[in-house]
């Protein structure tokens, strides 16, 4: 039994829409970082005469810092509260654009794998907006707030990449430097607006409190619903970013524009948040369940897109399915995952829960130059396959159980 301040669905709205709009601003970031880590990497290994299948590991280094960011990030936030805890982490991302433009102008390519770690360090805050709105909803708004939060990513998707457009030969000849530049810009704009973020739980006696025990975390982490939206969340966002990271290097190498690569991936951020104004609704209907197979089945389809050809169109449309079926699968995990704790547990559970994803999704970052250097384009592509058959197989033993719980409980 819990014992919680009742939260409007208006102040709950109001708060899941300061968090879009700081989505779409700091969270363009990641866009930025992971159109041009890649290439910028590799402008780098070249002018200092490096292995070249080095060149995604600086979009590593930024999962690597929304790993190494996401228990902090959410200690922080415990003990000061989400308004400072999320101006900090915008402030962040500031910090690593700066960082990440010294490298370029010094060319170092250590530097800026540096710069692109401290990036992922704010972006670890952006990651824990989702569960700021879920927590500050009430239970029917859930999915919704979640949505409408990761639907300001539809922004981030068109200010990320046209920033790199607009800015990154801004200091030519040093190449790239512009974009990191314009997002110390975008940083501080974003801690102008969460610097609006009124948050009811963030005050003194508005805490939810748990009259239920806090349970030690291998019972919590042991659920099989947490389980199943652990490896059906993991696994979606890994193959998003496994496919993702080395899909501008291949267009580059294919002959198409690094214009044309940033293009593909704004396709691709947009693909990933716009159904999200819908995705809520979808879930509130048809189920977690089914909305998180459906994902999955459009990773396969991105898949199978991309096998089909080298064309623009092809890297393009597969890019976009990636998108989409990230939505489906991450946004119905995120909201399963909500199911399998309650407010006394939720610190520790998020942050550990966003440290195990993002060290997975640093590794398939990392994992894609590799991939792409040894075996090409279509490697990339064949894994998806396994891995997703996994967790279907999962979900689909986790319905059968609770079907089966179902009946046995309805025949007593």
């Amino acid at each position: 039994m819990h014992q919680t301040v009742e939260i409007s669905e208006t102040s709950a709205k109001r708060t899941a829409l300061t968090l879009a709009a700081a989505q779409s601003i700091v969270g363009s970031a990641a866009p930025i970082s992971i159109s041009l880590g890649g290439l910028a990497g590799f402008y780098l290994l070249q002018l200092n005469g490096m292995d070249t299948s080095l060149a995604t590991a600086p979009v590593t280094g930024f999962n690597v810092g929304v790993a190494l960011g996401a228990l902090p990030a959410a200690l922080l936030m415990r003990s000061l509260g989400r308004r400072p805890g999320f101006m900090t982490g915008a402030a962040v991302t500031a910090l690593g654009g700066a960082i990440a433009a010294i490298a370029l102008f010094r060319t170092s390519f250590l530097l800026f794998a540096i710069g692109l770690v401290v990036i992922g360090l704010g972006g670890s805050f952006v990651q824990q907006y989702r569960f700021a709105a879920a927590d500050n909803s009430p239970a029917h708004f859930r999915p919704r707030a979640i949505s409408w939060v990761l639907g300001g990513g539809v922004f981030a998707a068109v200010v990320g990449p046209q920033t790199v457009v607009w800015t990154r030969d801004l200091f030519e000849p040093v190449l790239f430097a512009g974009a990191f530049v314009a997002m110390i810009g975008l940083g501080l704009l974003g801690v102008a607006i969460l610097s609006t973020l009124n948050i009811a739980r963030d005050k003194k006696g508005h805490e939810s409190v748990s009259s239920e025990p806090v349970r030690p975390l291998a019972q919590i982490l042991l659920q099989p619903r947490f389980l199943v939206a652990f490896a059906c969340g993991v696994g979606s966002y890994a193959l998003m970013s496994f496919v993702m990271t080395g899909a501008p290097l291949a267009m580059v190498g294919c002959g198409f524009t690094p214009d044309d690569a940033a293009l593909g991936i704004s396709f691709h951020v947009m693909a990933m948040f716009a159904p999200s104004f819908v995705t809520g609704r979808l879930i509130a209907r048809f189920g977690k369940e089914r909305i998180i197979a459906i994902g999955m089945l459009l990773l396969v389809g991105c898949a199978i897109v991309a096998l089909s050809g080298i064309a623009l169109w092809q890297f393009w449309s597969a890019l976009v399915l990636l998108g989409v079926g990230w939505n489906f699968a991450f946004i119905g995990s995120t909201t399963m995952l909500t199911e399998s704790y309650h407010a006394g547990e939720r610190n520790k559970v998020q942050g550990l829960h966003d440290f195990l994803l993002f060290s997975t999704v640093a590794f398939a970052s990392l994992m894609s130059g590799f991939t792409l250097n040894a075996f090409g384009w279509e490697m990339l592509n064949w894994i998806v396959f396994p891995v997703v058959a996994f967790c279907l197989v999962l979900l689909g033993l986790l319905v059968l159980g609770t079907r089966n719980k179902t009946i046995a409980q309805a025949g007593e």
